[in-house]
């Protein structure tokens, strides 16, 4: 009876190992482990033994063949669901080799860093961010900034004219504003003093793609309105700009110019820490006819205004020779900033 017990736990020992797949192995457990399996059914044979001794001795080895067959089927059901699972993993596999050689997400373009650290900048100083539209009257973008019909600065602005009307235009009178000075005047009008805002936003020209010129590039625009302002306060603003904005070693002065929106007018420079001076925009008092175009009484009322491209700050902050490298999505040079 033991001889036929213990080959029969063998032979179940020798079926499991050769078992390959999860399905066999269930079948296996079935027919060798079950209650109506093979060493199960040894137990009938117990009776047909001569002394307890005999019986003790068979159905205790019955069940330790039992046992060590169940240990060996959960073994390999083990061993051949890792190897099911490795299987799997490995036939899903998804090759990300690209995306861990740089992060995946991207960053902003070197012009919206300028135009978002511009922001934060102005914000700091006490100023307010306003926009205004991009497709604009002739009367916002020339006459009320004191250039009128013939005016002879606007042969400074080659414009683009569209055919949209808008609610306050005329046909023939609309086109894609030359700079943001236009959101003065639609802040004048909508807003009491005292007002302090800075109005950054693409603007258009028909100018030739050269080193330093792009037909759309993007302006800031500064405006200051309340009683008793004077050119210290215009002076002393952009002072406090240049060094925030570009850092201490920076210094800032005005020159005399003419701007037919401002009076008097200044070209502003800023000074590197090597002493190399570098132009930066124009800047003034805000002419009394501008102010008068904005509803506002220039008896009561003062202000100053400065503007400046934001893609020159960019180019000037970052040292990039040609404006146009910034727009031609090369990824090499994208990425370096």
């Amino acid at each position: 009876m033991l001889t036929d017990i213990t080959a029969a736990r063998d032979a179940a020992l020798t079926q499991i190992a050769a078992a390959a797949t999860l399905d066999e192995v269930a079948l296996l457990t079935t027919r060798l482990a079950g209650k109506k399996g093979e060493l199960a059914q040894l137990k009938t044979k117990l009776g047909a033994l001569e002394t307890v001794e005999e019986k003790k001795a068979a159905g205790q080895a019955i069940n330790e063949a039992i046992s060590t067959v169940g240990d060996s089927l959960d073994t390999q059901r083990e061993v051949l669901s890792s190897a099911a699972l490795a299987e799997q993993v490995e036939s899903e596999r998804i090759d990300l080799t690209e995306f861990t050689k740089r992060p995946a997400r991207g960053h902003a373009h070197l012009v919206t860093q300028a135009w978002e650290r511009l922001e934060d900048v102005f914000i700091g100083l006490g100023f307010q961010v306003v926009e205004g539209p991009e497709v604009e009257t002739d009367w916002h973008n020339f006459e009320a900034l004191n250039m009128g019909d013939g005016h002879p600065a606007r042969g400074e602005f080659d414009t683009l004219f569209v055919d949209h009307i808008p609610p306050e235009g005329n046909a023939g009178e609309t086109l894609l504003r030359t700079h943001t000075s236009p959101v003065q005047i639609r802040t004048m009008l909508e807003s009491e003093p005292p007002i302090y805002i800075v109005a950054p936003g693409r603007v258009f020209r028909r100018d030739t793609p050269d080193a330093t010129h792009m037909p759309v590039f993007h302006q800031i625009e500064c405006l200051v309105i309340d009683r008793g302002i004077t050119m210290a306060d215009l002076a002393g603003t952009i002072e406090a700009f240049t060094k925030a904005f570009f850092g201490a070693g920076f210094n800032s002065r005005l020159r005399p110019s003419y701007f037919p929106f401002t009076e008097p007018s200044a070209e502003f420079d800023i000074q590197r820490p090597n002493g190399e001076w570098i132009e930066l925009g124009g800047s003034g008092m805000v002419h009394p006819n501008v102010l008068r175009a904005g509803g506002l009484d220039p008896e009561e009322w003062s202000g100053f205004a400065f503007g400046f491209g934001i893609d020159r700050m960019a180019k000037e902050r970052h040292g990039v020779e040609d404006i146009r490298e910034m727009y031609t999505n090369d990824i090499r040079f994208i990425e370096q900033f």
